[in-house]
């Protein structure tokens, strides 16, 4: 009896069960769904000082990285590369996805030597300078929770999760495994640090990609929140 009688029909049972396993190995992920913390609420909106043209950068509405490159931030050129080659380059184009360089007024020449070092990569389209001044961009930061103060300069080498509706996105418990074993005492991750290439690629790019399953689930009207909170974290940690 020749084989191949039976190759059409077996590579149709191939082809008909393999979506249907694939399915079946993702269920389980999507029925174990957390989304990612909230830990502060009602972050303070850039949209008081941006002109007209810029109101599309504001905080509402978009799911926002939010870096303080202060008055000085060609000197934050690394910090600047690192965020944009982990976070940027993978999630722009993405749904209402952008990131705001918050720097000071009268740092347009800094801004235009640092433009040249990104724009050797790419056309910044998702990427926004965004100027004010000291009392202004100390205010946003002010809003944030944040375990370090910001640096004279304005600058600082964290950068911020910031969701549609003004909430700081992170980490409640950032512990690892065998510290939970230990039961070792729990810290949060509110903010991550750019000069730290496995925190950006590990654990930002991680929580990034869980916040916009979060928003995908939410626009197929399939999302059941499960999102924790933690009043008491927000003042032991807020400055």
């Amino acid at each position: 009896m020749s084989i191949s009688r039976y190759k059409k029909p077996i590579i149709l049972g191939i082809l008909f069960f393999l979506p249907v396993t694939f399915l079946l190995f993702l269920y389980p992920s999507t029925h174990n769904y957390q989304s990612l913390d909230i830990v502060y609420d009602n972050v303070e909106d850039i949209s008081p000082f941006l002109n007209d043209k810029e109101k599309e950068y504001a905080f509402q509405n978009n799911i926002t990285v939010l870096t303080f490159l202060g008055e000085k931030p060609y000197e934050k050129a690394i910090q600047a590369l690192n965020l944009k080659e982990l976070i940027y380059d993978k999630f722009k184009g993405f749904k209402r996805f952008q990131v705001i360089a918050l720097v000071a007024n009268g740092s347009e020449n800094e801004v235009k030597l640092l433009l040249r070092e990104l724009y050797q990569y790419d056309e910044l389209k998702y990427w926004h300078f965004v100027y004010g001044d000291a009392d202004e961009i100390q205010s946003i930061y002010n809003s944030l929770l944040s375990t370090s103060a910001l640096s004279h300069d304005l600058s600082t080498e964290e950068v911020f999760i910031i969701d549609k509706d003004l909430k700081q996105r992170g980490r409640i418990d950032d512990r690892t495994e065998p510290e939970i074993e230990k039961d070792a005492k729990v810290y949060g991750l509110y903010s991550y640090n750019c000069i730290e290439v496995a925190e950006l690629k590990n654990k930002m790019s991680e929580d990034m990609r869980i916040l916009f399953t979060e928003y995908r689930q939410k626009r197929k009207g399939n999302y059941d929140s499960s999102t924790r909170r933690e009043e008491n974290l927000k003042g032991d940690a807020k400055n």
